[in-house]
């Protein structure tokens, strides 16, 4: 009889040990597969909240040899992609790095499935609300249109928003996916990759876009990714947060508990639709909004706006989730006051 195998790519980072715990005894085999990348593991070594019945093989997903090796001994009926690099602001300049593993890597991952005559019942991708780029805006006749990229003597010029335009939340229902940085077309590219392969194949595949997700596990080093330690951590020091552009920037913070059942659930019980699903908290918060609770857990001075800005960021990102939520029976648990304090609480036990 064959076993029940789940594979995890990138399933030692961040969400891939909080959701290896959440499929706690719900396949016979958990595999992951990560190569420890110093950006995120300095030590280079198995991460301690990973799930201790996950076999973990150290391994590129961009090498060919990395799935002759595995395929050999293991054939998946589920595999969870989530191996990426994901800093945004990074892909500007390290392009190949990013279209390497995001792209080539996933379809290194699909080769080798069809070099061995393998095709998974189905695939989970994280994917990101990276996609959206700036997303729709409203205009004053109530009419939504894409403005596109903010241009550098926009940015240069302190003029954060497209004027007379009004931000929507993203949907995959109803916005057009338009990334606009690296990371955000390497990971649409990895839609369309999973997508063609498996109607091909006749394997399932389901998409979750990602808000940004935070909480304990999160890299305290890592410097491209993780905004919301490095405020705790300078807060923590007793110092002020620097707020880019006028800190009115919109973001949708999603707890890592949420996004780890997320996954689980459409990995075990699939998805009604191959529409992909947001995933955030539902609700927006301005970065000046989480900074100030978080200074103020510290008593630490006030944020301040610094005027700096990061090409790549998009100026508002939220999303809805109605139809996330009606489709998967997910509701987000935990909200960003608590989240924070779960968040504070963990980097206070390690600093």
């Amino acid at each position: 009889m064959s076993k029940n195998t789940c594979l995890i790519t990138g399933g030692a980072g961040f969400i891939g040990c909080a959701l290896s715990r959440e499929l706690a005894g719900a396949f016979d085999e958990l595999v992951v597969v990560d190569n420890l990348h110093p950006q995120i593991h300095a030590d280079h070594r198995r991460p301690d909240a990973l799930a201790p019945h996950a076999a973990l093989h150290v391994a590129d997903v961009t090498e060919a040899g990395t799935w002759d090796r595995l395929f050999a001994d293991f054939d998946p009926t589920v595999v969870i992609h989530l191996a990426a690099e994901t800093g945004t602001g990074q892909s500007l300049t390290e392009a190949t790095r990013h279209a390497a593993v995001n792209v080539v890597g996933t379809a290194q991952l699909l080769d080798g499935l069809a070099r061995h005559a393998m095709a998974p019942k189905r695939f989970v991708l994280s994917s990101s609300r990276a996609v959206y780029g700036e997303g729709a805006w409203r205009n004053a006749e109530g009419g939504l249109v894409y403005p596109g990229q903010r241009t550098r003597s926009q940015l240069e010029a302190g003029q954060w928003d497209f004027p007379g335009l009004s931000p929507r939340p993203f949907s995959a229902e109803s916005t057009r996916p338009s990334p606009i940085s690296v990371y955000g077309a390497t990971k649409l590219a990895q839609e369309h990759l999973m997508s063609a392969w498996s109607h091909a194949f006749g394997s399932e595949v389901v998409t979750l876009r990602l808000q940004n997700v935070y909480g304990p596990g999160q890299s305290l080093t890592n410097s491209y990714t993780g905004i919301l330690p490095l405020f705790a951590r300078i807060a923590k020091a007793g110092q002020s947060i620097p707020l880019y552009e006028d800190g009115c920037m919109l973001r949708d913070f999603v707890f890592i508990d949420d996004v780890a059942r997320a996954l689980a659930k459409v990995a075990l019980c699939g998805a009604p639709s191959a529409q992909p699903y947001d995933i955030g908290s539902g609700r927006a918060a301005t970065i000046g909004e989480t900074a100030r609770i978080i200074a103020a857990r510290y008593n630490a001075p006030a944020p301040h706006v610094c005027g700096k800005y990061r090409h790549g960021d998009v100026r508002h990102a939220s999303s809805e989730i109605e139809q996330t939520r009606a489709d998967l029976g997910w509701e987000p648990q935990v909200d960003l006051q608590e989240g924070l304090d779960r968040l504070c609480r963990w980097i206070d036990e390690r600093m």
